[in-house]
């Protein structure tokens, strides 16, 4: 790859990564093209060199969370995935369930802060979220250990806990009850692991 492309490469990644957090903050329709490519340090001419339109850059930056390396910083207060049973599902719930993924408003997972935007989105930007949630189902329905429960079943029980706990917990303005939502969908989470 030359340095020509690998620039593009690099700067295409810094304007998702500039949209998905100013998507995450305040959502599809409040976020202008200008202010993404202002966030990026560059000016609007260029975007449609990169994007076909606003709605491809929401597609794409709802994907980039999931190819985001390194990860944003509370993905990483989950634990060992290779430690024990469920190891990889355990990690997963702790990180996703975590205080710093609570606080980290502009670096969420896209299921937290966009499921309203998305659902009346382009079918490209629902496509894009439906891969991430199930990327995110994947990754519980293969490392969840065995149970009387189908583990694809187990998955989706983990995602939905995982995702609306916090979905409520950021949506409710007393910050107590805020972790109350939290810990409980996250002992709950893990008690389902245990089953």
């Amino acid at each position: 790859m030359s340095e020509t492309s690998e620039q593009k490469s690099a700067t295409r990644e810094r304007i998702l990564q500039c949209a998905r957090r100013l998507f995450n903050r305040r959502g599809f329709v409040e976020v202008s093209i200008d202010e993404v490519m202002a966030e990026a340090g560059l000016t609007r001419g260029g975007f449609y060199y990169y994007f076909t339109s606003k709605e491809d850059l929401y597609a794409e930056a709802i994907l980039q969370f999931a190819r985001n390396d390194p990860p944003e910083g509370w993905r990483t207060v989950g634990g060992d995935p290779s430690d024990g049973r469920d190891g990889l599902a355990r990690s997963i719930v702790n990180a996703y369930l975590s205080r710093d993924h609570l606080d980290d408003r502009d670096g969420s997972c896209p299921m937290v802060g966009l499921p309203s935007d998305t659902a009346r989105a382009t079918r490209s930007a629902r496509a894009a979220f439906q891969q991430v949630v199930e990327m995110m189902v994947g990754a519980f329905e293969s490392s969840v250990g065995p149970s009387a429960d189908p583990p694809r079943e187990r998955a989706l029980a983990l995602v939905a806990l995982c995702v609306g706990g916090m979905v409520l917990a950021r949506a409710v303005a007393a910050n107590g009850l805020a972790e109350e939502l939290r810990g409980a969908a996250h002992r709950q989470a893990l008690r389902a692991l245990d089953r």
